[in-house]
């Protein structure tokens, strides 16, 4: 990576100070900006990819509006690293995912320049409308500006918001649409086959980009136009947009990299008063080599060399819980034609990439739609397949209602894998995986597992695809438990039998997944400098409870710790206490997990620290409860 020096970086410490450059030195604060990303990001990893791919889009937004009176709404926000840099974070961006440093997404109360938060994909438009809608109420005059990736206008909600906002004739909105033609993997989609048709269209582009450079330079013209409407663009082209069709005044397609033509044209449609959508081509990685050539592994590469490009792998040796269940997951295709694969847009993130490379006709990526996902499973469950739908848990969320209506209340047999299960570290309180327990376990026909490491997630897999019914796996973050899963023979789980892995006498302690592994640890600890014996059970399912089990922990135990990687309310420590209060057993449960309220981002062993179920924690709970 070719070094320059920082002339521009560090006069700019707020958008007003960045109106004070000349828009001829914006190319190279661009390039400064961007150097500084890298070099921050190879040191304390992030969201790299997407944002180099903005920062001449952001600086254009700046230079150009006055915000925070004008609004900036970001889509998903892995691209907001230059808006938070540019907004008075520089200083602070080195505590970037960090705990109690900055988010990693916009977020309201860290700067009034986060005019929303957001952290999940397709909100942008329905959130900028009603900030616009707002301020029209409150007689205020601030435009607002949704910036949304071609990835995340794949989600149904993106729609929604446009068609409501486009209902309003008039009205200081603008949505910039970044097409990169990527999501994390490439997009895919009948959209992003139109957009790629706009792209190639010699006839649409010449006029528009002919009309932009009218527009943009005089200024006589623009309000001539403004006056005309969208007469002549209606007769000339048909209607044949998708964004006029919703009364959205098009103008695109930008080099989202030439900045100061953005400046120009971003400009001049800020003063025409109605909903209006620029869109923008943009290279995602843009001006780091090794991010242009991988978006899809550079959008999150952890900790790289900023020179060379070499990323610095972890020193874990365990297979990662979502290559379990990618390898997994094939090996059981190959010998049930009646399985197929389901991903809302995250085909590497949760390795369903395994199978896609060799039946690819069997998996489908139907884009950020974890509704659709869910629903488009159970047509397919209900037209003879059995469906594996892999969503992270924390965007399962967004499909509850399909979740319910289309596949429990049917009783389809949609197996659902959730990747990210539990606290996930660095990306925070918008990712984190902690209420599918609670909120998977009260739904009828449902059954809710997790296994305690690679080997159960296995056979956990490979029963639920013999079951019946609808049927879910959480699974964490990160790697395995390290145990040797790879060619062994396939076993059954028995639904709602949990296991003892080993007797005692002066406590009980329940657990449920991979947290199992640290009360492993931690009863090895405290048996080995206290003169007491621990008996620890792996439940294995919230839903149903092993009740067998349970009888034989309240018969012989009056004190029980309960540990889960999820909230408390609702979650398998009040039903365990529920089950042992209806059937007479004096038992004093004390319960580890999530209490009721969001947990920041910070390493993970940060944030068991803080929850109190990291191994310290539970060696130190086992001690309160036994002296």
């Amino acid at each position: 990576m070719e070094h320059i020096e920082y002339d521009l970086l560090y006069k700019v410490n707020s958008p007003a100070d960045l109106k004070q450059l000349s828009i001829e030195q914006l190319p190279q604060y661009c390039r400064e900006l961007r150097q500084y990303i890298i070099e921050e990001c190879s040191k304390n990893p992030g969201h790299l990819a997407s944002s180099l791919g903005t920062i001449e889009l952001t600086v254009a937004i700046h230079y150009v509006y006055d915000t925070p009176a004008d609004k900036l709404v970001w889509d998903v926000g892995h691209q907001a690293y230059a808006h938070k840099i540019i907004t008075g974070r520089r200083d602070e961006f080195p505590t970037n995912r960090k705990l109690g440093g900055i988010s990693g997404f916009p977020r309201m109360a860290e700067s009034e320049y986060d005019s929303f938060g957001a952290g999940h994909s397709s909100t942008s438009i329905s959130a900028a409308y009603g900030l616009a809608k707002a301020a029209e109420l409150q007689g205020e005059d601030n435009h607002v500006v949704a910036v949304i990736g071609d990835g995340a206008m794949t989600g149904g909600l993106a729609f929604e918001g446009l068609n409501n906002a486009g209902e309003k004739k008039k009205g200081k909105l603008l949505v910039i649409f970044n097409d990169n033609e990527m999501a994390i993997d490439e997009a895919t989609g009948a959209l992003e086959g139109y957009l790629a048709r706009m792209s190639s269209s010699p006839l649409y582009n010449n006029f528009k980009r002919g009309l932009w450079r009218i527009l943009a330079h005089v200024p006589p013209v623009l309000r001539f136009c403004q006056k005309a409407g969208n007469a002549v663009k209606q007769g000339l082209l048909q209607n044949s947009n998708l964004f006029e069709s919703l009364n959205f005044r098009y103008f695109g397609q930008l080099d989202g990299h030439d900045v100061v033509e953005l400046v120009r044209m971003i400009a001049a449609l800020k003063d025409i008063d109605e909903p209006k959508l620029l869109h923008v081509r943009t290279t995602k990685g843009k001006g780091y080599t090794p991010a242009e050539d991988n978006q899809a592994v550079w959008h999150a590469p952890g900790r790289f060399n900023p020179e060379t490009g070499e990323r610095i792998p972890s020193i874990n040796s365990a297979a990662r819980y979502q290559d379990v269940f990618g390898e997994t997951l094939l090996e059981l295709a190959r010998k049930n034609d009646k399985i197929v694969g389901v991903t809302p847009a995250m085909p590497s993130g949760c390795s369903m990439s395994v199978m896609m490379r060799e039946i690819p006709e069997r998996c489908f990526d139907v884009g950020i739609a974890e509704g659709h996902a869910v629903t488009f499973s159970a047509g397919l469950a209900a037209g003879g397949m059995h469906p594996v739908c892999n969503i992270y848990s924390s965007f399962m969320q967004r499909a509850y209602d399909n979740v319910i209506h289309d596949v429990a209340l049917q009783n389809l047999p949609v197996t659902f894998c959730l990747d990210r299960g539990g606290l996930v570290g660095e990306d925070g309180a918008t990712h984190h995986g902690v209420f599918d327990l609670a909120y998977f376990a009260c739904i009828p026909n449902m059954i809710v597992a997790a296994p305690m490491n690679e080997s159960e997630l296995r056979n956990m897999l490979y029963t639920a695809i013999n079951t019946p019914s609808p049927y879910s796996i959480r699974y964490p973050r990160g790697c395995g438990a390290g145990v040797e899963w790879r060619g062994a023979t396939f076993e059954s789980i028995p639904t709602g039998k949990g296991r003892k892995i080993k007797d005692g006498e002066d406590l009980a302690i329940l657990t449920i997944g991979h947290v199992g592994n640290a009360a492993a640890e931690a009863i090895k600890h405290v048996e080995e400098s206290e003169k007491i014996t621990i008996a620890h059970y792996d439940l294995r399912f919230a839903k149903p409870l092993d009740e067998e089990l349970l009888h034989e922990v309240g018969k012989k135990f009056s004190k029980v710790i309960t540990i889960e990687d999820g909230v408390l309310r609702g979650g398998v420590g009040e039903a365990v206490v529920s089950f042992l209060n209806a059937n007479g057993y004096n038992t004093k449960v004390t319960k580890l997990g999530i209490e009721d309220n969001f947990i920041e981002h910070g390493t993970l062993e940060q944030l068991h620290a803080i929850c109190g179920f990291d191994i310290a924690g539970i060696e130190n709970k086992i001690k309160e409860l036994t002296r």
